[in-house]
């Protein structure tokens, strides 16, 4: 055994195992304190992993929730609507055989029943097509429509909804574009320069759409196309070289394609000192939908610009910039497919429902009874008329009990039923989150007494392994 005063081991394993046990007992606090197992990725990074996993799923499945319920009052809006349709349609059959009843109804009770009808049908139309959820029609045959680009070369985005040319979009269509003229971007010219190296025209400043540029007499024609394309981002404009001359060209299209050129001195601008300015037009297309009348799409509708085309309709077309170009050559954009709402009920892709509701204004109900009638047409004012109004409006009961009974079981078997498993997905998740990132206290408070015990213990050692040294002074003096 050997007996030393500069090093002193023995303090120095007490402190090393000191230190160890204060980080042990920090961490415990932090776990304690937040109820956290996994308070950094240091804690478990591969339970930090799975943890986080977790989350996200968690989370998708409680949105997934949220759009259910929505889902569900979507389907209690258009049940809602059909209640109502149902009530009337009874009355236009209480009407209907009331007129059937010619031996004892005089022409004018008659022609009452009719005019009744009449108020009813327009009703039923009404109702059609003003039900909504939200900005969304639910009866007019335009619910969920969709379209998609079939020719991503030259169309960069479509959405046509549910009205289309004044017209309900109730059934699925091709988008044609018929023809385009195409859009252009505002230029401005400069003077013109033997070459890239010539110099300007005049020392000085210069701006473009507000930037300012400076030129010495030393600069020349490249130096300032690559100033400008250096600044490219704020002032929306691009220069080049055409061979004879500088064009700055707006970077956007159409109307909100402007160039602004400002030149006091003189620097580069063709015909002297003074300002220039030139914008772009915006493209125009005739589109149809099927075989729908063409409407015609612009970029000034809507404050829309350039390549972003829109109709009275709020249907909207982009053009690429391979595109735009003038054409009068019909063809296939794109594809719209009606009538079908799509619900994301889950929380990981593709796990969606979709709802068809259709079209239940007056001329869609009770057809197939007899040709060329329909709810809208019916006529109570002969025996024979209010007998065939019967069948259809029978008919147009049918029609509407069906659509609710899909409706319903679309709600109860697939939304409510969702719901519920959703709830039990989530409560399994968490629990399986909580046991990998959550503190067990009862645990913790073990290491937590464990550590303060060490702790203490190590303090009191360290304290005795620092005196140890002095024992070496019993040696001197004797």
């Amino acid at each position: 055994m050997s007996f030393r005063v500069n090093t002193n081991v023995s303090a120095m394993n007490a402190m090393r195992n000191l230190d160890q046990t204060s980080a042990e007992f920090s961490k415990s606090i932090n776990r304690l304190s937040t109820g956290l197992r996994i308070n950094s990725a240091a804690d478990d990074p591969a339970g930090l992993i799975v943890s986080e996993q977790f989350r996200a799923q968690i989370s998708g499945i409680d949105q997934a929730v949220k759009n259910s319920q929505d889902a569900v009052n979507y389907a209690k809006t258009a049940d809602g609507a059909f209640t109502e349709v149902n009530s009337l349609l009874n009355d236009a059959r209480s009407l209907a055989v009331s007129s059937a009843n010619t031996g004892t109804l005089t022409a004018a009770q008659v022609q009452a029943n009719q005019s009744s009808l009449n108020s009813i049908v327009s009703s039923i139309t009404r109702i059609a097509q003003t039900t909504q959820y939200g900005t969304k029609k639910l009866l007019d045959g335009s619910s969920g429509t969709s379209s998609s680009v079939t020719n991503g070369t030259n169309i960069a985005a479509l959405n046509i909804g549910g009205t289309f040319g004044g017209a309900v979009v109730s059934s699925n269509a091709t988008v044609t574009l018929n023809s385009v003229t195409a859009a252009t971007q505002g230029k401005v010219t400069s003077a013109s320069y033997a070459g890239l190296t010539t110099a300007v025209t005049a020392a000085g400043s210069f701006s473009l759409n507000g930037v300012t540029f400076n030129a010495s007499a030393a600069t020349t024609v490249g130096d300032v196309i690559n100033s400008v394309n250096q600044a490219s981002q704020q002032t929306g404009v691009t220069a080049s070289w055409n061979g004879s001359a500088i064009d700055f060209t707006s970077n956007a299209y159409g109307t909100k394609g402007t160039v602004n050129l400002t030149d006091a001195n003189g620097v580069i601008r063709s015909g002297g000192a003074g300002s220039s300015t030139n914008t772009g037009t915006d493209a125009l297309a005739s589109v149809t939908v099927g075989t729908t009348t063409n409407v015609l799409f612009t970029g000034s509708l809507n404050g829309n610009g350039g390549l972003t085309l829109s109709d009275a309709d709020g249907n909207t077309l982009g053009l690429s910039v391979l595109g735009n170009t003038t054409t009068s050559t019909a063809a296939a954009i794109g594809q719209v497919v009606a009538g079908s709402a799509q619900f994301q009920i889950g929380g990981n892709s593709g796990q969606t429902a979709s709802l068809s509701i259709g079209n239940f204004a007056a001329t869609q109900l009770g057809t197939g009874v007899a040709s060329g009638i329909n709810l809208s047409n019916l006529d109570l004012t002969s025996a024979s008329g209010a007998n065939q109004a019967i069948s259809v409006i029978d008919k147009a009961i049918e029609d509407v009990t069906k659509a609710r009974g899909k409706i319903g079981s679309f709600q109860r078997n697939v939304l409510e039923s969702n719901i519920r498993s959703l709830g039990v997905a989530k409560e399994n998740l968490s629990a399986s989150e909580s046991n990998i990132r959550d503190t067990d206290v009862a645990e913790e408070m073990t290491k937590y007494t464990k550590y303060q015990i060490l702790q203490q213990a190590g303090m009191s050692v360290l304290s005795q392994a620092n005196s140890a040294p002095q024992a070496v002074l019993s040696l001197l003096r004797g």
